[in-house]
């Protein structure tokens, strides 16, 4: 079956002072699937996922989103497909109110009247299992909620621009911080914003969480020191030789992947 590449990294590197942490990597993502990056701390998933974002420019290698090769960075991107990135802290406004958060874009960026823009947040929070919480401030929501706030914002949709609305969402460490009871609330999420209208077909997912890894994912790559060293399916998991991720998902201090500390 083909597959359509929605978003290619060609001999992508990237280097913070001495520190390389990509080194000539390889990895597509293709339209609708659900893919987890993983490998040990430091080994560069944060910058992948910023890469891909949009956010961090390679110091050498080429991002290709639907074909087109990407010439510009940061606030000047100017890709075919629109790329949403939910943040593993949340990263919401404190001083703005959930409403004013989740339609953050729309009232900086649209003409849309005040009313309309809160019955888009308000079908935003419902979407993520939420109640119509917008008069609230992120401090007075638990973790979970917070994070279930910033998926909505993740996937507002712009009726003035069609073309604003996210193809392709971001995930850093969605699970990052919950107990397990509020990571299986967050992980029935991504795979429902998977399938809704209105939600997401494509997502990139970056996690150590092994309980995130198996129920989100569907295809997954592995990324150790610079480079992608496996690439396969959650079941494929128990069942393959690399010494990797046989460490990675037995927690072993044995093997390839060094113990520091």
């Amino acid at each position: 079956m083909n597959r359509e590449a929605l978003i290619e990294l060609k001999g992508v590197s990237k280097s913070f002072g001495k520190n390389v942490v990509l080194d000539e990597a390889d990895l597509t993502v293709y339209r609708g699937e659900a893919l987890a990056i993983i490998g040990p701390s430091g080994t560069g998933k944060s910058t992948v996922l910023r890469i891909i974002a949009g956010l961090l420019a390679p110091d050498a290698g080429e991002v290709y989103v639907e074909g087109q090769l990407r010439e510009r960075w940061g606030d000047d991107v100017a890709d075919p497909v629109t790329i949403g990135m939910v943040f593993q802290q949340a990263a919401l406004f404190d001083s703005l109110t959930v409403e004013e958060n989740v339609g953050f874009l729309l009232y900086q960026h649209s003409k849309l009247p005040p009313q309309k823009v809160r019955e888009l947040v308000e079908e935003k929070l419902e979407m993520v299992g939420l109640p119509p919480i917008g008069d609230r401030y992120p401090a007075e929501l638990s973790g979970g909620m917070r994070k279930r706030v910033s998926f909505a914002r993740a996937i507002m949709t712009n009726p003035e621009n069609p073309k604003d609305n996210p193809e392709v969402l971001l995930y850093d460490e969605p699970t990052a911080g919950l107990d397990p009871i509020a990571s299986t609330v967050i992980e029935d999420l991504v795979r429902h914003l998977q399938t809704i209208e209105g939600g997401c077909s494509t997502y990139v997912m970056i996690t150590h969480q092994h309980s995130t890894i198996r129920r989100t994912a569907d295809r997954i790559l592995f990324l150790h020191r610079g480079k992608v060293r496996w690439d396969g399916s959650v079941e494929e998991i128990d069942r393959t030789e690399n010494a990797l991720v046989q460490q990675f998902f037995t927690g072993s201090i044995e093997g390839p992947i060094q113990v520091i500390g």
